[in-house]
């Protein structure tokens, strides 16, 4: 029935099915997009050992007929009779489901569909495991879509950093910044973007709103752009007008911090002791209690992804990992300050993969 050979990926989805296992069942938007290079919101994707078949409704058919990579397209009218037939038609007996995806609503709904067919689910986390180890190695297209999709936020915050004034509401630079980052080609926003000034900078996950900037804040953009899928994840800090010296302090004792982590970052090193690198000198500067976050996470086609770079995380850094180094000091009442570079381990290091400057710049 194979139209095409599957990908590499697929393949290797394929080979490493465990014993007993006929097909994996993948649903999440993420890993359909990262195994057929094809975007929607919804869809079914079944690897066998043989063959790959993504099924998708009249919606999106036409779309993934033209598009869909290394798998068979399946337009499906009931999802019911569809799996059914596929079913008989391959031979399944076990599928394993995508554990971290499912509901246990629409679990129990797929073991309705093929009840009586013979086939039956595994409902465990291995393959979130599969797919994880495959996903944590950026292969270098993904890194390229990682570094446009940053490049495209650094043109349109360059851009904004000029409309930055007093009296302007954080809300607004944020929307500002939305719309430069579609104007130079994003899809969108990788997550809801952070622009927060004065005192709310102490707060790491802030909400923009409608406090105006005053001569003396520090302004935090913690933001990020996607592309084809990828996302982008950069944060700066910056004055407005004057800093003082506490400010000026607190500023480069983050710069010092993140620079270390970053020189920590190399294949065959532990994420924790990434994380201790820039950690340890915050806290033997007196900020101790004040950092409490991790140093950083993988990025990808989701913001958050493998692997975690933190105190807990064993993980050990491989090339090819894009992760962000992002340590900071937050004073509750006063102010904040967070620097965080995306960097691609490599085996003597790593590239940052950040060109804008990183020393505290007044505006």
């Amino acid at each position: 029935m194979r139209d095409e050979l599957m990908n590499i990926s697929l393949e290797c989805i394929a080979s490493s099915l465990p014993e007993g296992i006929d097909a994996a069942l993948i649903i999440s938007n993420t890993n359909r997009k990262y195994f057929t290079d094809f975007t929607s919101s919804a869809g079914y994707l079944i690897v066998t050992r043989k063959d790959a078949f993504l099924l998708v409704d009249f919606r999106y058919g036409e779309a993934a007929k033209e598009k869909a990579a290394g798998c068979n397209v399946i337009v499906f009218e009931n999802l019911r009779s569809c799996l059914r037939d596929l079913i008989d038609e391959t031979g399944i007996k076990t599928i394993m489901l995508e554990g971290s995806a499912f509901t246990i609503n629409e679990a129990e709904r797929i073991d309705r569909f093929i009840a009586g067919t013979g086939a039956e689910t595994v409902k465990s986390s291995e393959l979130d495991d599969i797919i994880g180890r495959m996903r944590i190695i950026k292969t270098a297209d993904e890194t390229a879509n990682i570094i446009e999709a940053q490049r495209i936020t650094e043109k349109a915050l360059a851009d904004t950093l000029k409309l930055v004034k007093e009296g302007v509401a954080e809300k607004d630079i944020a929307l500002e910044l939305e719309y430069r980052m579609r104007k130079y080609g994003a899809e969108g926003i990788s997550f809801d973007l952070i622009v927060i000034a004065g005192k709310k900078t102490s707060m790491p996950h802030g909400v923009p709103g409608n406090y105006r900037i005053k001569p003396g804040d520090f302004i935090t953009f913690d933001i990020g752009a996607l592309y084809n899928g990828y996302h982008s994840d950069m944060t700066r800090t910056y004055a407005l007008g004057y800093a003082d010296e506490k400010q000026k302090r607190v500023y480069q004792i983050v710069y010092e911090a993140q620079q270390k982590g970053i020189e920590a970052v190399r294949a065959g090193v532990k994420c924790c002791d990434v994380d201790s690198a820039a950690r340890e000198y915050i806290y033997q500067s007196g900020f101790e209690g004040f950092f409490g976050h991790s140093v950083g996470h993988g990025v990808g086609l989701d913001i958050h992804e493998l692997p975690a770079v933190s105190s807990s995380s064993e993980t050990v850094l491989q090339s090819g990992m894009v992760i962000t180094i992002e340590p900071g000091i937050y004073l509750p009442g006063e102010f904040g300050v967070r620097i965080e570079d995306m960097v691609s381990v490599t085996a003597d290091g790593c590239i940052d993969l950040a060109a804008m400057p990183k020393e505290l710049i007044i505006l």
